[in-house]
């Protein structure tokens, strides 16, 4: 069973109340009870006194029949149960119950044992010692006072009465007096006493559980289902109507907590997406350098299997241009065999160059770097090739950064690969175009040439093949080694070379270079 925080608070603050209003009301209640008992005691020694004084006169003329009568007048009083007179030999000589007149006492025995203890007999008394609590042959719990009868100096000086002025009492007048009325007076005290506290414990209990509903458990339930929104995962309500408590802090902590919640997932999400592309982009990256690596890989052993079929080639390749040559010149010959053997010397030219080409490619020669500039060189290599035909309707446009630092770099090595890819852009261009040369720096890292056309293009499935040797979109020129080789040359740079296209619009060439490669150090 589920009890809820007021229930809880209310039983609890109930429970203390009750606990400590009983112990309030049983030191009460005893205290009460023994002021009581303490006037009832002090009552009946008045009330013995009284008699003691009211039948003196009556004593002194020895009139005992109006002195007893004076007594059994008393006795008729309200509270008053029991009167008795008990001479100095312990013989009683008078009492309200006729039966007892005349016999003997014990020393021991009621009224006589609050002055005779030990063998003793006390003078003085003192009330307490004097009164005793019991419960009569009806079972009422009464209080009996015992006063002594002093032999005054008048007792033993009248001429009727003979008293040794020795003698110090005379004898002892008991009374009993009831204590129904105090009983009846404590009872109506604890009656009230018992509805003073329910009503008290009542009117705490609603009190607190106003006070505690207002307070405490609304503001809490108010957090409650600001828990479980949150748990559903709305984070645009906040708790309103605070209070200036510790309530209200509480609340005011727990919107920040739902503020700070919402940024979080809002960073995470930022993250999450942030994540998505850095791994695409990522993926990417590891893609291209797995294709480099295997171009790179590729290219290697290529290089090595060319280099040796070049060699193999070259040699027979040369004698046959020699004795070519030689018949040419030969003066016997006719016209038209030296037209055959012009045809044998062009196309053995043609293959000498293939072969130099393949040495080109083959050749993995340390790069003479020293600080140079790439705008510098990119302009000397157009001033080199401007002026050839295949220039001659194109413009070219020139977006150089004029802070652009120097690197380290083969002056000559990288001025071959700039006129490779000048004239591959200038031949993709069919009749009049543009070509874009910038330079710029990236992330202080790498600086960067970029040359765009607006050729034909490369197909999608051929950019991967571009940099491949041997591979060639031209129809009938070309040897597919142009790109290899500044390939080559670009990564013994430390550089990378990517190409982008589309068909019908253009390719782009983009050439990244470290400007601080690890490893490599300047040479004269």
């Amino acid at each position: 069973m589920r009890i809820n925080l007021i229930s809880k608070l209310t039983i609890a603050t109930s429970l203390i109340l009750l606990v400590f209003m009983l112990l309030f009301a049983y030191v009460n209640l005893a205290t009460l009870k023994e002021m009581l008992l303490e006037a009832a005691i002090s009552d009946a020694d008045k009330l013995s006194e009284t008699i003691i004084k009211s039948t003196h006169y009556e004593m002194l003329e020895d009139n005992r029949k109006r002195a007893y009568e004076m007594i059994e007048e008393v006795g008729t009083l309200q509270g008053v149960e029991h009167i008795r007179m008990i001479n100095k030999s312990g013989h009683i000589t008078f009492s309200t119950d006729k039966g007892e007149i005349g016999r003997l006492l014990d020393k021991k025995e009621a009224g006589c044992n609050m002055c005779h203890t030990s063998g003793e007999t006390k003078v003085h008394a003192s009330t307490m010692n004097r009164s005793r609590i019991f419960s009569d042959n009806k079972g009422r719990q009464v209080v009996g006072m015992a006063k002594a009868i002093n032999n005054e100096a008048s007792c033993y000086q009248s001429p009727c009465h003979f008293h040794s002025p020795q003698q110090r009492i005379l004898g002892v007048l008991d009374i009993i007096v009831s204590l129904d009325s105090m009983r009846t007076l404590i009872a109506n005290y604890r009656n009230k006493i018992t509805i003073l506290t329910i009503v008290l414990l009542l009117s705490i209990s609603i009190g607190i559980t106003f006070f505690t509903h207002r307070l405490v458990n609304r503001p809490v339930k108010k957090l409650l289902r600001q828990t479980q929104r949150i748990a559903q995962g709305d984070l645009d309500t906040f708790v309103q109507g605070g209070s200036h408590d510790e309530m209200g802090d509480l609340s005011d902590s727990f919107n920040q907590m739902t503020a700070s919640l919402k940024v979080a997932r809002a960073e995470l999400e930022g993250w999450a997406e942030n994540l998505e592309a850095k791994i695409e982009s990522r993926t990417r990256e590891i893609k291209q350098m797995q294709n480099q690596l295997i171009r790179s890989e590729k290219l290697a052993s290529l290089g090595r299997l060319v280099a040796g079929i070049a060699h193999e080639i070259n040699n027979p390749l040369t004698g046959l241009l020699i004795f070519a040559n030689l018949i040419k010149s030969n003066p016997q010959l006719g016209k038209a065999l030296k037209d055959d053997v012009a045809v044998i010397i062009n196309e053995a030219e043609r293959c000498a160059k293939i072969v130099r080409g393949l040495l080109d490619f083959a050749r993995e020669s340390i790069p003479q770097k020293k600080m140079a500039s790439l705008n510098k060189i990119m302009e000397a290599t157009f001033a080199l090739i401007g002026r050839q035909s295949c220039f001659q309707n194109i413009e070219v446009v020139h977006d150089y950064q004029a802070d652009l630092p120097q690197i380290f770099i083969d002056e000559n090595l990288m001025e071959q690969v700039f006129i490779n890819m000048l004239l591959n852009a200038a031949e993709s261009i069919p009749g009049a175009g543009q070509i874009f040369i910038k330079t710029y720096t990236e992330k202080d890292e790498y600086v960067c040439l970029q040359m765009t056309d607006t050729g034909t293009g490369i197909k999608e499935e051929d950019l991967g093949k571009v940099f491949d040797p041997f591979f060639t979109t031209k129809s009938q020129k070309g040897t597919g080694l142009g790109l290899s080789i500044s390939y080559g040359i670009i990564e013994r740079h430390g550089g990378t070379i990517e190409v982008q296209s589309n068909i019908n619009k253009g390719t782009t060439f983009i050439i990244k270079l470290p400007m601080s490669p690890q490893g490599m150090e300047p040479t004269a």
